[in-house]
């Protein structure tokens, strides 16, 4: 369903530093070699359980593509995450994903199941924190995921893919609410926004509702346009975030307007691409708010009864806040939209001085007797 890349995409992603921190490996699964790439920030160390994104790759396409395509690198070098691109097995000479279409194919459920116990064996991995997103067919899987391995993905986000007609309300029986994000343009000659019901690819809009249903999600999105700051892209985008979901849940859908068949934000240009923001750094945005075990944005602080409040927001030079019993210590954290840490700190006051950031989005993470009771995005002017 992607298409393939040129030969110089290749050869470029081999020439770059991130390769010496790729482990290429594999697990038997279902009596079939299963190959991945796993890439491992430098930060990494081993003494604390770190998230884990599984990344898939579409139809025809393979890890190692994926790996450079979505250029999440970047993102796990400064949030400390791991991030693992397994490659799907070969059917009718292409390389593809399971997603829901026969259970006479290969097991990739099961496959994806094995090989986040592999990596756990291996790897000081946080469980509570596993999650999915792919391009294209990998999107398709990332949904399926959702559909029927709830139970150890967190949160998924699907970018170019869809849900196929055989598995909606049939084999789709999350047991919890699940985080979707969804990333589509409207102009995907391949998984067409519209749907294409010939293939058995659902219109992306009744994907949306469809998550914003099972979630119990509010009906009525909170709308923006996303700035468009690239007016040489050849399209622009809109966000919409369905919130209040059970346990905190939430769905987003960026509508790409004119986008392909493409990854925003993407280095590598293969069609109209987006690059008034970038998917990989808004999925994880989307999925650090997520846990397994609570599936509780804690972006929600209304549902936390602790009367979280923060304020200014946008902020020039200080930010305030408070909440129930807020004459207690606190550990503060601000990340930038990178996981970054710019600010860390034991507060007592309830403000901080921010006045020396730079001017953009920051994500506000305050801890008390070691479990956190808030995280808020702030602007800081």
């Amino acid at each position: 369903m992607i298409k393939k890349l040129y030969i110089f995409f290749l050869a470029t992603a081999l020439s770059q530093t991130f390769a010496q921190s790729t482990v290429v490996d594999s697990i038997i699964s279902g009596g079939i070699y299963r190959s991945y790439q796993l890439y491992i920030p430098a930060i990494y160390n081993g003494t604390s359980a770190r998230p884990l994104i599984i990344n898939m790759h579409g139809y025809t396409s393979n890890a190692i593509q994926q790996q450079y395509y979505s250029n999440f690198m970047p993102i796990a070098d400064t949030a400390n995450f791991l991030m693992v691109y397994p490659n799907g097995t070969y059917n009718a000479g292409q390389r593809f994903w399971n997603a829901g279409m026969s259970s006479t194919l290969v097991d990739d459920k099961g496959f994806i199941s094995q090989l986040i116990d592999s990596l756990k064996l291996q790897y000081n991995i946080d469980l509570n924190q596993v999650y999915s997103t792919g391009m294209s067919n990998g999107g398709f899987m990332s949904h399926t995921l959702a559909c029927e391995l709830s139970n150890r993905i967190a949160a998924i986000a699907s970018v170019t893919g869809s849900i196929f007609t055989t598995q909606y309300g049939v084999n789709c029986h999350p047991t919890r609410p699940i985080p979707v994000m969804q990333i589509h343009g409207t102009a995907d000659g391949t998984v067409p926004y519209a749907g294409n019901a010939s293939q058995g690819m659902m219109p992306i809009d009744s994907v949306v509702k469809y998550w914003v249903v099972k979630n119990g999600c509010n009906t009525t999105p909170v709308f923006t346009n996303v700035p468009n700051t690239n007016t040489g892209d050849g399209c622009t985008a809109e966000h919409y975030v369905y919130n209040n979901g059970t346990s905190g849940s939430s769905v987003e859908l960026f509508k790409v307007i004119g986008g392909a068949h493409t990854w925003p934000g993407s280095p590598y240009v293969i069609g109209v691409t987006n690059q008034d923001f970038n998917a990989s750094v808004e999925i994880w945005r989307f999925f650090r708010k997520y846990r397994l075990n609570t599936l509780t944005s804690l972006n929600d602080i209304d549902k936390q009864n602790i009367n979280f409040k923060l304020y200014p927001n946008p902020a020039s030079h200080q930010l305030n806040f408070s909440f129930n019993n807020s004459n207690k210590s606190v550990s503060l954290t601000i990340t930038d939209v990178l996981g970054k840490t710019v600010i860390h700190e034991n507060n007592t006051t309830g403000n901080v001085a921010v006045a020396h950031l730079t001017p953009g989005v920051y994500f506000l993470s305050v801890e008390s007797e070691g479990l956190e009771i808030a995280r808020v995005k702030f602007m800081k002017e």
